[in-house]
C-alpha cells in the first residue's frame, strides 16, 4: 500500500462531494455499493510491485499525485473536434467529456427497436431497477483497488441494452474525451462505468475509445461490466489513444452465459502508463471467448496487459492472442492467467504472446500462467520475443523497396495478425487506420534495433495437457 494520508484525504473529500450530487444518491442499494467500494479502496490502497498481479508495473506516479473530479464547466469542446473522431457506419456515438455524458455532442443515427443506448447516469435516474440487476454484480472490488475506486465513484458512462434476439449490424461507439479543467489547473480524474447487457441470441459490437484533446495530465480509471446471455454474440473493442501524460487503467469484466460467444479486442497506442485488465468468466456450458490485443509503445510508455480467464463450466473454449511492438525505452507487460475450475471438464484454452522489440532499450515482461483443477482439459500457453528479421528486411530491400517502407511492411504484417482476428466491418476499418497511423511514427525513431535475431530466435513455450 503506497497511498499516503494526504492522498486518502483528497479522495475522501472528492468522495464526500461526489455522494452529495451523484446520480441515484437516494437509492439505498447504490449508496451502499459506492460506500463499500470506497471502504475497500481505503483499506488496501493502491497496489505495489510486491503484489504479484502488479509486480511489473509501478503505479506510484498515480498514488502520489493529487487528482480531483472534473467540475461541470470542464472542457468546452466543439462539434468539429468530435466530428474528427467519427467512425463511418457506426449505429450511434455517445460522447463523454471528462467522464460526463454530453448529449449535445452525441448522435443517435440508426438504432433499431430492441436496442437501448444512453448515459448510465440518465438510466439510473429513469429506470434504476434495470441497472440494479447487473451493476456491481460481476466486478470484483475485493481483489482490485482500482475496481473498488471506480465503484466508489460510479456515476456515469455508457449504458447499452440489446433485447433478446436483436441483431445490431453496426457498432456502438462510446467516445471518452479527456481535456483540461477550464476552471483551474488541477489534475483531473475520471471513473467511467459502463454497463453492457446483451440478452439471449442477440448480437452487438461496442467500441470504447479513449482520447485526449490536449496535453494535460489526467487519470482515467474505467470499468465495464459486459453480460452476454445464452447464445449471444458480442464484440468489444477497447482503444487507448490518450496523450503521453495520461494514466489509464481499464477493467473489462465479462460474464458469459451458455453458448455465448464474446470477443475482446484491445489496442493500446497512447497513454503514459496504461493498465488493461480483461476478465472473462465462462459461466455457461459451451461458451467461446477470444481475447485479442495489440500494444505498441515508444518513448517512455508503459503498457501493461493483465488477462484473467476463468473457465467455470464444461465444454468451453478460450483463445488469447496478444502482440506487442516496443521502441525506444518503452516497457510492455503481458500477464495471462487461465484458471480452469474443477467442474470445467473438456476445456480447450490457448494463450499466445508475441513481442517485437525495435530498440535495445525496449523491455517486455511476459508471464503466461495456467491453473488447472480439472482432469480432462487441453491447455497451452507460450511467448516469443524478438526483433525485426533482418533476412526479411534484406529481401524486401533487394526488391527495390526502400528501408523505411520495408520496415513498415514488416510491422504492418506483425500487427495485421491482430486485425485478422476482427470481423470485417466499420470497427475493424477504424482500428486498421489507427494502427497504420501509429506504426508510421515508429519509423521516425533513431532507436530502431539492428541485428540478425528473428522473431522466433528467442522463444519461451510451454504446453500442458491434462
Amino acid at each position: 500500500m503506497i497511498t499516503t494520508t494526504e492522498q486518502l484525504q483528497s479522495y475522501l473529500e472528492s468522495f464526500s462531494e461526489f455522494m452529495k450530487q451523484s446520480p441515484g444518491r437516494d437509492l439505498a442499494w447504490l449508496r451502499k455499493l459506492r460506500q463499500d467500494g470506497f471502504a475497500r479502496f481505503c483499506e488496501v490502497g493502491f497496489p505495489t510491485t510486491r503484489d504479484e498481479d502488479w509486480r511489473f508495473t509501478n503505479v506510484s506516479a498515480i498514488a502520489k499525485s493529487v487528482f480531483h473530479l472534473a467540475d461541470n464547466t470542464a472542457g468546452a469542446i466543439s462539434h468539429h473536434e468530435i466530428e474528427a473522431q467519427r467512425i463511418p457506419d457506426a449505429a450511434c456515438r455517445l460522447v463523454f467529456v471528462n467522464g460526463r455524458f454530453s448529449a449535445e455532442l452525441s448522435s443517435f443515427d440508426t438504432l433499431p427497436s430492441g436496442v437501448e443506448v444512453s448515459g448510465l447516469a440518465a438510466k439510473i435516474e429513469s429506470d434504476p431497477s434495470s441497472v440494479e440487476r447487473h451493476l456491481g454484480r460481476y466486478l470484483n472490488t475485493q481483489r482490485d483497488a482500482f475496481s473498488a475506486l471506480n465503484t466508489a465513484f460510479a456515476g456515469d458512462g455508457g449504458y447499452v441494452h440489446v433485447a433478446r434476439g436483436t441483431v445490431l449490424e453496426h457498432p456502438i461507439h462510446l467516445l471518452f474525451v479527456s481535456t483540461g479543467n477550464s476552471s483551474d489547473s488541477s489534475l483531473l480524474m475520471t471513473h467511467p462505468r459502463n454497463l453492457i447487457v446483451a440478452e439471449a441470441e442477440s448480437e452487438v459490437t461496442v467500441i470504447e475509445e479513449y482520447i485526449s484533446l490536449d496535453e494535460s495530465v489526467s487519470f482515467c480509471n474505467a470499468a465495464t461490466e459486459l453480460v452476454a446471455g445464452d447464445g449471444a454474440t458480442v464484440s468489444h473493442y477497447m482503444l487507448e489513444l490518450e496523450n503521453r501524460n495520461a494514466f489509464n487503467v481499464s477493467t473489462l469484466r465479462m460474464q458469459q452465459g451458455r453458448s455465448a460467444n464474446v470477443s475482446s479486442h484491445s489496442v493500446l497506442l497512447g497513454g503514459a502508463l496504461v493498465r488493461n485488465n480483461v476478465h472473462p468468466v465462462l459461466a455457461g456450458e459451451g461458451g467461446e471467448c477470444l481475447i485479442n490485443g495489440l500494444f505498441a509503445g515508444s518513448g517512455e510508455q508503459h503498457l501493461d496487459n493483465y488477462m484473467l480467464v476463468e473457465h467455470a463450466s464444461p465444454h468451453c473454449g478460450s483463445r488469447q492472442f496478444y502482440n506487442g511492438i516496443l521502441n525506444d525505452r518503452a516497457h510492455g507487460v503481458f500477464h495471462g492467467r487461465i484458471i480452469v475450475h474443477k467442474d470445467a471438464q473438456k476445456t480447450d484454452a490457448k494463450q499466445t504472446n508475441r513481442n517485437l522489440l525495435l530498440s535495445d532499450n525496449a523491455r517486455i515482461d511476459t508471464k503466461p500462467q495456467l491453473e488447472i483443477y480439472a482432469d480432462d482439459v487441453k491447455c497451452t500457453h507460450g511467448a516469443t520475443i524478438g526483433q525485426i528479421d533482418e533476412g526479411a528486411l534484406f529481401y524486401l530491400r533487394s526488391r527495390g523497396i526502400e528501408e523505411a517502407s520495408a520496415r513498415k511492411l514488416l510491422l504492418s504484417a506483425f500487427a495485421g495478425e491482430c486485425l485478422d482476428r476482427m470481423k470485417p466491418g466499420a470497427a475493424r476499418s477504424h482500428v486498421e487506420r489507427l494502427i497504420d497511423e501509429s506504426l508510421a511514427s515508429f519509423l521516425q525513431s533513431p532507436a530502431t534495433a539492428s541485428g540478425e535475431m528473428t522473431l522466433c530466435e528467442r522463444e519461451l513455450s510451454w504446453e500442458e495437457v491434462g
